[in-house]
């Protein structure tokens, strides 16, 4: 099993930059690919970004895509999100996911329903 903790997440002007973390407890977190997902009140999860067990594959959202980077340490068990050019339309609540059932294909999810483990989810807010 492996406990997954968001942090970074706040309130920021459009055009402005937040960092998300995403902390594993496993001591095999390094064997779990990792997505990003999104949630704005009254609308379903959507995914945002993902990067395999290795970091040598990731995928953004087209959305998101040339504005946020996926990114991992596995050394310090840890992914990131980096997201710059914030605009409104990104407020949500920002979820991490892992799940191990991959490892050891290098490869990516992007579907909810293929992840088993959930963070407890960060908010970001962007004031236009």
């Amino acid at each position: 099993q492996v406990q997954l903790v968001e942090s970074g997440g706040g309130l920021v002007q459009a055009g402005g930059s937040l960092r998300l973390s995403c902390a594993g407890s496993a001591r095999t977190f390094s064997r779990y690919g990792v997505g990003w997902f999104r949630q704005a009140p009254g609308q379903e999860r959507e995914f945002v970004a993902a990067i395999s067990w290795s970091g040598g594959r990731t995928l953004h959202a087209d959305s998101v895509k040339g504005r946020f980077t996926i990114s991992r340490v596995n050394a310090r068990n840890t992914v990131y999100l980096q997201m710059n050019s914030l605009k409104p339309e990104d407020t949500a609540v920002y979820y991490c996911a892992a799940d191990s059932k991959m490892y050891p294909v290098d490869t990516i999810v992007v579907v909810p329903t293929d992840y088993t483990y959930w963070g407890q989810g960060t908010q970001v807010t962007v004031s236009s």
